[in-house]
């Protein structure tokens, strides 16, 4: 299975969560983007674990939870591709999900039946769209190859002669074709040539190798400014000069102390006047947030989402493992430095202002700080044992870690604007 990114857990059906609460007797949830030539999202995709459950009732049951935790909130708005079973595409199972915003996913292993086949028209004309998924160059011979609006391959397990007959025999085919499994920029401007129009992996977050490689000179400004965050207490006669060197920088701040992300909303005209209203501690924070959406210019602004999604868990969780709260939501933000800026952590390093033990962890050193990144890489890439490897050998508490990260998500869904 491709690594996964931005997951969370669902409740079970027999309970009513009310809007915010950690989920409970949970099955697991994880959502991965789909994202275009241009490093926009598309769509998600929602992949579920039922543990043995198996059958209709495992899909009634995860169909329960997809809409008590609320579809739309994990939607976006975008389409969203669910992966179905026979029976969830027959008994009219999906009827419960929003058709413009579902694509229901459709094995190429299934036995394509009549029945089958009366569902995905009926289905079609409901409104929903259709993926045929796990293809190889035998999905040309599909039935339902003229009802799909999508056609999905894994990138790694088709051969790049298979990868071009797919392409030049589907000319003329409304079905827009989606790679999965893209794990790297190669990866990325392979499928790209090989015709494929959406991109699915981890490709994004993943920098090129290169040598000798340095900070260019815009991004060294923004890691003086980091500098200058973390004193203790702020030197504004240092600081603002640095951030007010930064138009778009200033623009972007004053914009996030004005939004839902900051709990105190007033008007503010200069990073000064800021500082007073906010208070240092949360100054900071958007602050950091404003240079990572500076530094990420130009990249996905799903990978800001990570970054948000890192720092809110490391946070939360942070108690659980005995770590300072506020140096733990630095190293889970800036953890995704590396994909904004396009340059391996070993080049960055030596710049971030954060304690040693802290650049250790995102080296990648076997150290305390790193426990709870290690905890949710496994989670994003879908690793539920390594996850649970993690948790007994610290003793950090699984439902608790559950809850930290579903706290994260619904806080990171509840910013609206602030990555625009």
């Amino acid at each position: 299975m491709s690594p996964l990114i931005g997951s969370v857990e669902v409740r079970s059906k027999h309970a009513q969560p009310a809007a915010g609460d950690p989920p409970g007797n949970v099955r697991s949830l994880t959502r991965q983007p789909i994202l275009d030539q241009q490093g926009r999202v598309h769509g998600y995709e929602l992949l579920f674990g039922t543990g043995n459950n198996v059958g209709p009732e495992a899909s009634r049951n995860v169909l329960d939870d997809l809409v008590l935790f609320g579809f739309e909130r994990l939607a976006r708005g975008l389409p969203t591709f669910i992966r179905c079973s026979a029976e969830a595409l027959t008994d009219r199972l999906v009827a419960v999900l929003p058709p413009p915003l579902t694509v229901l996913e459709i094995p190429q292993s299934l036995q394509v039946v009549p029945k089958l086949i009366d569902a995905c028209c009926e289905l079609r004309q409901a409104g929903f769209r259709l993926a045929l998924v796990d293809c190889t160059h035998t999905a040309l011979d599909n039935p339902l190859l003229g009802l799909v609006d999508y056609i999905k391959a894994d990138f790694t397990r088709t051969d790049a002669n298979a990868l071009q007959t797919m392409h030049h025999r589907l000319t003329g085919n409304r079905a827009a074709l989606i790679a999965e499994n893209v794990q790297s920029q190669q990866d990325f401007r392979r499928a790209a040539v090989a015709g494929f129009t959406y991109f699915q992996g981890y490709y994004f977050c993943r920098p090129e190798s290169l040598r000798n490689a340095k900070v260019p000179a815009n991004k060294l400004v923004h890691i003086d400014i980091l500098r200058q965050l973390f004193r203790d207490p702020l030197d504004l006669k240092e600081l603002c000069p640095l951030v007010m060197r930064d138009a778009a920088l200033v623009y972007r701040l004053l914009r996030l102390v004005n939004s839902p992300i900051c709990a105190i909303r007033r008007e503010v005209d200069s990073v000064q006047a800021a500082i007073i209203i906010l208070g240092e501690n949360t100054f900071r924070r958007i602050t950091t947030l404003a240079i990572q959406c500076e530094m990420n210019a130009g990249q996905p602004s799903e990978i800001v989402r990570m970054a948000l999604i890192r720092a809110r868990f490391c946070e939360r969780a942070a108690p659980l493992a005995e770590l300072d709260a506020n140096e733990q939501y630095l190293a889970g933000m800036m953890s995704m430095l590396p994909a904004m800026v396009q340059m391996p952590m070993t080049a960055l390093a030596s710049d971030l202002p954060l304690r040693q033990a802290v650049v250790e962890a995102l080296l990648g050193a076997a150290v305390p700080e790193r426990r709870l990144l290690d905890w949710l890489e496994a989670l994003e890439h879908n690793n539920f044992a390594e996850c649970y490897r993690i948790s007994d050998i610290f003793s950090l508490d699984r439902d608790k870690l559950n809850q930290c990260y579903w706290e994260a998500i619904a806080w990171e869904t509840q910013q609206p604007g602030v990555l625009e």
